[in-house]
């Protein structure tokens, strides 16, 4: 994803004057084709990533469409006050990128574990929070943000994520993209887990389970039609996210499903627990201590699909107690529920 965003943004830069990048000195093996090919459109200001969004909301006030870059972390809670009060607040055409989603830099510590991120970006006014899900979706976010005036957050994985999308797609903010088709459950995924939902979805469909795979690459807005229609066609939701439980894509769609109308379906959260990992390892590696393997994802959707096959068939309704019933992964790992 890092790749097609810097790839994507100088091509779309060299045709529009308007789009300058401002770095907060890293990744110059990344950021150098741009700087070189115009120098005249690119700032440093050095580690300090306060002044990185200062300087890009003075320069979007301007007139120019500014995109701030660094690791998922610095650009986005080191200076959420400049965010919410220069960006936010003025409605500056500025797009945060923050390179390095979830667990991408999971060998580094919990320092740089962007885990909460889509959560507090999410509850800014007038914040468009979108993490795509594969290479093609970066590219076309990227000239999404540029066509739209406002707050824009692009949340990306690393480096080295598969296509999953073989044929051009229609990306439009805020509609989710259709990956595959299927009756007995609906995956939502966003980001880099739409290659693990759509590889559990392969396997649920050898179990006789048929999943529908939803690329939710935009968290704000929501594409709620598409969740009240997976409610209505399928017989169970579970969103996979690289993210806290707390206030992502499962806090949108668990808050879409409880104010809409029409039936209760069986719906299960698939992310992190609410408490900072005490483990260093690589990005799969802690992925899959807190369920979020392909593996992960199909231990949950199974029995969640044969008690739903079976509510239905008794007509009857969930208890409380069974829609508890379950331990999440993260909990079955020995981390405390979410919330705690």
């Amino acid at each position: 994803m890092r790749t097609a965003f810097m790839e994507t943004l100088r091509h779309v830069a060299e045709q529009d004057p308007r789009v300058y990048l401002v770095v907060g000195d890293l990744g110059f093996g990344v950021v150098e084709p741009f700087a070189r090919a115009l120098p005249d459109q690119f700032l440093n200001v050095g580690v300090a990533e306060q002044n990185m969004t200062g300087v890009a909301a003075g320069l979007a006030l301007c007139g120019k469409v500014v995109f701030t870059y660094s690791i998922a972390n610095f650009p986005t809670l080191r200076c959420v006050e400049q965010i919410r009060n220069d960006v936010c607040y003025h409605g500056a055409n500025v797009k945060v990128v923050a390179v390095g989603g979830g667990f991408a830099y999971g060998a580094l510590g919990m320092t740089h574990h962007a885990t909460e991120d889509l959560a507090i970006l999410r509850a800014l006014p007038g914040m468009t929070v979108v993490a795509p899900g594969d290479p093609r979706e970066t590219e076309a976010a990227v000239r999404a943000a540029v066509a739209q005036d406002g707050p824009f957050y692009l949340r990306l994985g690393r480096a080295g994520e598969p296509r999953v999308h073989t044929r051009p797609i229609d990306f439009q903010i805020g509609r989710a993209i259709p990956v595959r088709d299927g009756s007995d459950v609906t995956l939502i995924s966003t980001g880099g887990m739409l290659h693990t939902a759509v590889t559990a979805a392969a396997t649920l469909a050898d179990l006789g389970i048929e999943a529908r795979v939803l690329s939710m690459h935009t968290l704000k807005p929501l594409d709620c039609d598409a969740v009240v229609r997976a409610a209505d066609e399928t017989g169970a939701i579970v969103t996979v996210e690289e993210h806290s439980v707390l206030g992502g894509l499962g806090g949108a769609v668990a808050e879409t499903l409880a104010e809409a109308d029409g039936p209760r379906v069986p719906f299960r959260r698939l992310g992190l627990p609410s408490v900072f990992t005490r483990e260093v390892g690589s990005q799969d590696f802690l992925r899959a201590r807190c369920g979020l393997s392909p593996e992960g994802v199909v231990e949950t959707v199974v029995p969640l699909v044969r008690r739903g096959r079976g509510e239905r068939r008794s007509g009857g309704v969930l208890s409380d107690g069974a829609r508890r019933g379950e331990l999440s992964r993260g909990q079955a790992a020995g981390y405390p529920a979410e919330g705690a």
